[in-house]
Formats: C-alpha cells, structure tokens, sequence
C-alpha cells in the first residue's frame, strides 16, 4: 500500500483537505498584499524646492502662490516646476517676461521640498525625503524586501523539512506579522529597510508551507485543482490590495492594514494539520497515524481507519527516510542534481519574465489604483484555463507551452511601433496571462516532481531562485536606456529557454508523489511487496502438516 491508496481510501479531498486548502488560502493573504505594498507606499509625488523661507521677504507678500514659484523654481519642458532645483535668487522679471536667461545661476533645494499631497498623504518619499540624489532610495525598499523573501525562502524550506511544517507555519506568521507592524515606528529610512528585509525574510514561508501542506494532504486526481485554488490566492490578494491602498493612502497605516489579518492565520493554524507524510518520513508513524485519524473522522470515513495500524505505517517509510536530509542531497545523486538544475532554471526564468512583464505594462489609460486591480483581473482567466488543460495535456506541455506562448507575445511586442500603444497593450496583456499560466503550472509541478523528504527544501530551493529573478527584473528594464528593446528581447530569451529546459522534465499527471530519493532515482525496492510475501511464506509454514503426528 502506498500513501496515495491510503489517502485515496479515507477522501483525498474531503472535508478535511478543504478546511486545510480554506485556511491556509487566507493565510497568505498578508504576504500578496506585502508583495504588491512598494508599488503604493515608495511612490515619489510631484515635488518642488521649498520655498517657505522666502515668505518673510516683503515683497513676496503680495505674491500669489504660482506668481511665487514662477519667480522662485525654473520650469521644465513639460511646464511643471523643476523638482532639484531652485534660482538662486528670486527672478521677479520672470512676470513680466515668461523666458528665462539661461546664465541665471541653479541651486540645489535648501530648504526641503514641498509635495503634492492630492493623491498620497505620505510615503517613504514624503517621509525622509526620498528624492533628487536620494531617489533610488525609494524603489530601493521594494529589492530589500525581495532578498529578504530569497533569503527567507531558503531558510525556511531547510528549516520545515528538519522541524515539520506546522510549527514553521506558525513562527513565519508571528514573525512576518510582527516585523511588518514594527516597521511602522521605523524612524529613520535605514531602520524601515532593516525592518523591510526581514518582514520579507519571515513571511515567505507561509507561501512555500502552506503550498507543501495543501499538495501533500490531497490525492492524485485533485492536486491539480489544489495548485490552482493555491495559487487563486494571490489573485486575491492582488485584486483586493488597490481597493485598501485607495482607502489607506497614509504609508503607516497602510502597512498596518495589510500585516494586521495575519492575526486570523495564528488562529485558524490550530486547526491546521502537520503533514503526514512528513511524518512517516520522519518515523514518526504514532503523530502521522492521529492526523490520519482526524482525516478519516472528518471526511466520514472512521471505518477504514480503524482497520489499520500505526505500526503499517512504518512500512511506508524506510530507514534511510528517517535521516535528517539538507538542501546538499538536492545534488548529491545524479537524478536529483538534474531535477534541481532544471527547474532552478525554470524557476529563475519564469520569476524574471513575470515581475519584467508586469513592471512593463503600459497603455491602460487608468491610474495606479486601477491599473494594479487590471493586473490582478487578468491573471483570473489565465489560472483558470490552465485548471483545464493541466489534465488534458499533462504538466510538462502546459508549463513549455505557456513559456513559449509568452515569449512568442515578448518578440511581437518588439516589432510593434510603440505610437500603437493599443496593441502593444493588448499582447503584453496576453504576454502576462501566458507568463502567470507558467507560474501557476511550475509550482504545483515541482511540488510534484521532489520526494516528501526533500520536497520542502526543493521548493525553498526554487523559491530563492525565483526572488532572485524577480530581484532582477527592475535591473533589466533599466537597460532600455541603451536600447529601446533591450529589456524586451532579454526576457523573450528567457522565456524561450525556459521552454526548452521544461520538455526535460518528467510527466507527473496521475502519478504518485515520490516518497524518498530512491523513488527519484528509480532504485527503491518495494518494501511492501516483499512484506506481504514475507507474511504468505510464515502463514504457508505455519499450514504445512506436522510429519511427526
């Protein structure tokens, strides 16, 4: 008997993996909101020099407010006043005469700045004064926060696969929850990144857990349906965010809106299940048999439970599966090196095609609000076809097929004038669904494809590749500035690799979930066939008739 058999017996996707998939869909609601928080709270307003020190000057008294910034601040060549600098003198001849000479002298602001506050009441900008020769800074928050989920995305697939899943569910969700909430009395820039990097660090592992939960605790047939439910979260997320920033335009209160639900995931974790093939890989065959107990109870089904065991449990798991196992057995055999490097790759490039694409979509004629609730909406459609045709043409299809399509929309979109900004708009629109489809598909594929005893670490693994891609997009649009397609044909190369270096991959539509490295490998014996053959042989001695009667 396998696990799958097991789970199959007693409903894989019952009451009890619903309740699961329920809880942990919500529980990653703060970390999709925490992804998408940049975009609103490091957004730089229109800005001028100060010019409040010059209201003591007589003169300015009886000044309107733009007669006032016409004399003070230059204008730009789109008719608004220059952000860095200032004259360094009032040119009161400017009201009279709208040209300026150009050997009036240009200093840098010095006295601040004042911003427009039509749209935001503060962001980081606003707070510290995030412009001019400090602008980078800004942005700069947004690729902190992702080396923080890299790095996190590591730790944690390490450290659930040594102490279980559960309790690493838990610490991810009081810490993420707690570093976010801090960052809001940050009083300095460097204290709100510190803060930043770990709130990424720590919140990452309710994603990769939660994912690993959600596949191990359902049965072949319904975990292509769990991966797209899984990954419908952050749709969810993505959709609902605009609709709170545009409420919460105060980068404080903000951060404090998104992180605060996380107190809904620590309560619903107590009904949240460890995994039960963690623990029989782990020997841990008593804790594995009272969750089990749990499954069968909830989903109705006390009588098959009863018939087993916990000791025929132990025969699902072997020694070698009760050792402690390390991100280093993901390249100590040759099948699993091979494993790791392909979709470490896919990973890397489908991250950095995604965050490219999004980061490039223009067009839509709506605001920042609107647009990012756009973003979110698209990605509905796309998830959905691909529940559709996971089961049709099998994962390995499904993930080339969506990385092909997406970069085959990249290079068109390179051919297209961009003064035809409806059609540009129309194919990175679809380049994105394409792009969300290969994400969607590869997280649930390689879920599938590492064993239970190194599958938290596979995808912790994959997961720092992928914050690694998404940490270097934003670098790659910067090279536009040498060539107006440069960043479009870099992320179609991507794309297109990607799609070759998935048809290496391994089919797993309808198979069995590799239990230990030796499923992967391919040398595993079957301990259960040679345990039932072993019971027939002492029942058929045990029959034999006794000669000496």
């Amino acid at each position: 008997m396998k696990f799958e058999d097991l789970l199959s017996e007693i409903n894989g996707f019952g009451r009890f993996q619903k309740m699961v998939l329920c809880i942990n869909f919500f529980g990653r609601f703060s970390l999709g909101c925490h992804f998408l928080l940049g975009n609103f709270i490091a957004v730089i307003p229109s800005h001028h020099c100060s010019i409040s020190s010059l209201d003591a000057d007589e003169i300015f008294e009886n000044l309107t407010q733009e007669e006032r910034l016409t004399v003070s601040i230059p204008v730009q060549d789109d008719g608004t006043p220059a952000s860095c600098h200032m004259f360094s003198y009032p040119q009161f001849h400017l009201l009279s005469n709208s040209s300026s000479p150009s050997e009036v002298a240009l200093v840098q602001c010095q006295n601040g700045w004042e911003y427009d506050n039509s749209m935001f009441i503060s962001t980081l900008a606003t707070q510290w004064d995030l412009v001019c020769d400090k602008r980078a800074l800004s942005r700069l928050t947004t690729t902190i926060f992702f080396i923080g989920v890299m790095f996190g995305a590591a730790a944690f697939g390490s450290l659930s696969a040594m102490f279980g899943r559960k309790p690493m569910l838990l610490v991810s969700y009081m810490l993420g929850m707690g570093f976010g909430l801090c960052s809001t009395f940050s009083s300095s820039f460097v204290m709100f990144a510190v803060l930043r990097f770990f709130t990424g660090f720590t919140i990452t592992g309710s994603v990769i857990i939660s994912t690993i939960l959600n596949v191990e605790w359902v049965s072949i047939e319904h975990r292509k349906l769990v991966g797209v439910i899984d990954s419908l979260s952050w749709t969810f997320a993505f959709m609902s965010f605009p609709l709170i920033a545009y409420f919460i335009r105060e980068w404080r209160w903000l951060t404090v809106a998104i992180s605060l639900p996380t107190v809904t995931a620590i309560i619903t974790w107590w009904w949240v299940p460890e995994s039960a093939r963690w623990l029989i890989a782990n020997g841990r065959v008593e804790k594995a048999y009272y969750y089990l107990q749990k499954c069968a109870v909830m989903n109705r089904k006390e009588e098959v439970i009863s018939r087993i065991k916990p000791e025929a449990l132990s025969i699902i798991a072997t020694d070698e599966e009760k050792k402690n196992y390390s991100y280093l057995d993901l390249v100590r055999t040759p099948k699993m090196r091979r494993l790791a490097l392909l979709t470490g790759t896919i990973w890397f490039c489908v991250a950095t095609m995604t965050y490219g694409i999004s980061l490039n979509i223009t067009g839509f004629g709506l605001n920042m609000y609107q647009t990012q609730f756009v973003y979110g909406a698209i990605e509905v459609p796309s998830k959905l076809i691909v529940y559709y045709i996971l089961e049709k043409i099998g994962r390995r299809k499904t993930e080339a097929g969506a990385q092909l399509l997406a970069g085959i929309s990249l290079m068109i979109n390179i051919f297209i004038p961009k003064d035809q900004w409806v059609g540009r708009t129309v194919v990175a629109v679809l380049g994105k669904g394409f792009a969300v489809a290969a994400f969607c598909t590869i997280v649930l594929y390689s879920s599938e494809l590492y064993p239970t005893v190194l599958r938290q670490n596979g995808m912790g693994y994959n997961s720092f590749l992928s914050r690694l891609g998404a940490c270097l997009a934003p670098l790659v649009l910067l090279l536009d500035s040498f060539w107006g397609h440069f960043s479009q044909t870099i992320l179609c190369s991507v794309a297109l690799i990607a799609s070759v270096v998935a048809w290496q991959l391994p089919e797993t539509r309808d198979r069995c979930l590799p239990e230990t490295i030796e499923d992967v490998e391919g040398t595993r014996k079957n301990l259960i066939k040679d345990h039932d053959k072993q019971e027939d042989e002492e029942k058929m001695t045990t029959n034999e008739p006794n000669e000496d009667h």
